[in-house]
C-alpha cells in the first residue's frame, strides 16, 4: 500500500507494515516529531497548546486517540474539536492562541486513506523548511516525553463549527438579508463527512428557505469517489433538477474544496468557483488576486478588468498564501475549488465560499447559469507521463523551455509557457517519477491538442 511523507503532512493507507503504510506506529512517530518541533519553536513558553480535528473517516477516531495521547505525553495541551472542517481547525488555532494544529484527514482521497495535516501558530500549513524540519525530527526519533507531573491536558470543544459560522456571518460582504429575501432552494452533497454537519447549519443561519441534503450521514463511508469532480456528482446534479434548486454545492470530506452545480444540473466548473467569488469581491473592492500556475486564466482576466493585479504562485496552498500576503491580495485560491478569503483567514474554506457565492447570486437576481455564462470560457486538459525514476526531469524541463524561449514563461514551479490565450504547465510529482501536464485553451479539443503537442516534444527529447 502507500505512505507518503511530505512538507504538507503525512498521508497513507490504513494498516499494514510500519514505514510502508499509515499504522499506529507511524502516527505516533510523526505526531511526536511535530510535538518536538512545536516545543522547540516555542521553547520560551511554559504551556504549549495544539488544536486537533478530524473528518468522518472510520479510522479517524483511532488516529485522534493516538495523536492526542502522544501530544499529552509530550507535555502539550490538546484541544480536540472532534469532527470539523479543515478550515474550522485553522480558525480555532488562532482563536485558542495555540502553537499549532493537526487535522486528521486525507482530504479527497478514498476512505482507506487518512493523514496528518500540520499547522503552525497562524493556523496555516507549514512552509517547506518547517515541514522538512518535522521530517528530520521524525527520522532522528529523539523525542522527549515528560514525566507524570508535566503531562499535558486534554479538552473536548465542540463549539467551533458555530464559531466559524458566526465569523462568516459577521463579514461585511455576506448579506443574510439578501439571501433570505431571495427565498433560495439549495441542494447539497455532504459526501458522508463533516460537510453534512457544517453546511446545513450555515445555510440555515444564512436564511436559505429550503435545503435538500444527500449523503448526509457523517459515517465516513463515502457513497461515491469523494473528490468533487463532475464524474462523481451525477447524484447531486439529478437532485438539483428534481428539487428545482437554485444551486447545488458539493465539497470534499474536509470541506476545503467547493464545486457548484447550475440550476439545470450542469457543472459550474471547479475552476470557476474561485473566479465567481473573486468577481463578487472585486466588485466591492479593487485589489490583487492570486492563484497557482495550474489555474485558469479567467481569474487574471476578471481581475484586470476590475482594475486589479493578478499574480500566479507555485502549486500548493502554502505557496498561494505566501504570495497573497506579499501582494496584500483581497482574495485567492486554487483552481480545484479552493477559495481563500483573508478577511476571514488564510486557508481554503468552502463555507465562506458558499456564503459569498449565495450573496452574489441573491444580489445579482440572476440564475446560476446566466452568472456562469458571463465569464471567459476556458477548458483545462490534465495529463501525466510516467518516466524512468533516474531521469533528470529538471534537465528535460530546460530543453522544453529552450525550445519555446520566445514565449512568455514562468519557472518557479516546473515550467509554464504561455501561447497568447493558451498556456501549458509542466511540473514533476514530489513522490513519483511523473510529469503532470496541464494545458488550457477555449475548447477541450484545443486544450488536449496543446497538451499532446508538449507530450510529443517530451518524447522526442527522450529519444535523443
Amino acid at each position: 500500500m502507500t505512505l507518503i511523507m511530505s512538507i504538507s503532512g503525512i498521508r497513507g493507507t490504513i494498516g499494514g507494515v510500519p514505514g510502508e503504510n499509515l499504522t499506529p506506529v507511524d502516527v505516533v512517530k510523526y505526531t511526536a516529531a511535530f510535538g518536538q518541533f512545536i516545543r522547540e519553536r516555542h521553547g520560551g513558553q511554559t504551556n504549549v497548546k495544539v488544536v486537533i480535528g478530524r473528518d468522518s473517516r472510520p479510522s479517524g477516531r483511532m488516529i485522534r486517540d493516538l495523536v492526542a495521547g502522544t501530544l499529552v505525553g509530550m507535555g502539550i495541551d490538546v484541544v480536540d474539536l472532534e469532527m470539523v472542517p479543515t478550515p474550522t481547525v485553522e480558525i480555532a488555532v488562532t482563536e485558542e492562541a495555540a502553537q499549532g494544529g493537526i487535522i486528521i484527514t486525507a482530504s479527497h482521497n478514498p476512505g482507506q486513506w487518512n493523514a496528518l495535516k500540520l499547522l503552525n501558530e497562524e493556523g496555516e500549513f507549514l512552509s517547506a523548511s518547517e515541514g522538512n524540519k518535522v521530517l528530520d525530527l521524525a527520522e532522528s526519533q529523539k523525542q522527549n516525553y515528560v514525566h507524570e507531573p508535566q503531562l499535558g491536558s486534554y479538552r473536548l470543544d465542540d463549539s467551533y463549527v458555530q464559531k466559524h459560522i458566526e465569523k462568516i456571518l459577521s463579514l461585511s460582504l455576506v448579506d443574510v438579508k439578501a439571501i433570505s429575501e431571495a427565498k433560495m432552494t439549495v441542494a447539497i452533497d455532504g459526501i458522508n463527512s463533516v460537510g453534512s454537519i457544517a453546511i446545513p447549519l450555515l445555510l440555515d443561519q444564512l436564511g436559505v428557505e429550503k435545503v435538500t441534503l444527500i449523503n448526509g450521514e457523517p459515517t465516513g463511508k463515502f457513497q461515491h469517489n469523494p473528490e468533487p469532480l463532475p464524474e462523481n456528482l451525477e447524484g447531486l446534479s439529478k437532485l438539483v433538477v428534481e428539487t428545482k434548486a437554485d444551486v447545488g454545492f458539493a465539497v470534499d470530506p474536509d470541506v476545503d474544496r467547493l464545486s457548484i452545480i447550475l440550476e439545470d444540473g450542469k457543472m459550474f466548473g471547479e475552476e470557476y468557483t474561485l473566479v465567481a467569488v473573486a468577481d463578487f469581491v472585486l466588485q466591492s473592492e479593487v485589489g490583487s488576486t492570486v492563484s497557482n500556475l495550474s489555474s485558469t486564466l479567467a481569474l487574471k482576466e476578471i481581475t484586470e478588468k476590475a482594475g486589479g493585479l493578478y499574480y500566479a504562485s507555485a502549486v500548493g496552498e502554502v505557496n498561494v498564501v505566501a504570495l497573497m500576503k506579499e501582494h496584500h491580495a483581497i482574495i485567492g485560491g486554487e483552481g480545484n475549488g479552493g477559495v481563500i478569503f483573508p478577511a476571514l483567514h488564510y486557508g481554503r474554506d468552502s463555507l465562506v465560499g458558499i456564503a459569498l457565492f449565495l450573496t452574489f447570486l441573491a444580489k445579482s437576481g440572476q440564475k446560476c447559469s446566466l452568472l456562469r455564462s458571463q465569464y471567459p470560457n476556458y477548458c483545462i486538459s490534465k495529463k501525466k507521463m510516467v518516466l524512468d525514476a533516474d531521469l533528470n526531469i529538471d534537465k528535460l524541463f530546460q530543453k522544453i523551455s529552450e525550445k519555446y524561449k520566445d514565449q512568455p514563461q514562468n519557472r518557479i514551479d516546473g515550467v509554464r509557457i504561455e501561447f497568447h490565450t493558451e498556456w501549458v504547465h509542466l511540473r514533476k510529482s514530489n513522490t513519483e517519477p511523473i510529469i503532470r501536464i496541464y494545458a488550457e485553451s477555449n475548447t477541450p479539443a484545443k486544450a488536449d491538442e496543446l497538451a499532446y503537442k508538449i507530450m510529443n516534444d517530451i518524447n522526442s527529447f527522450l529519444k535523443w
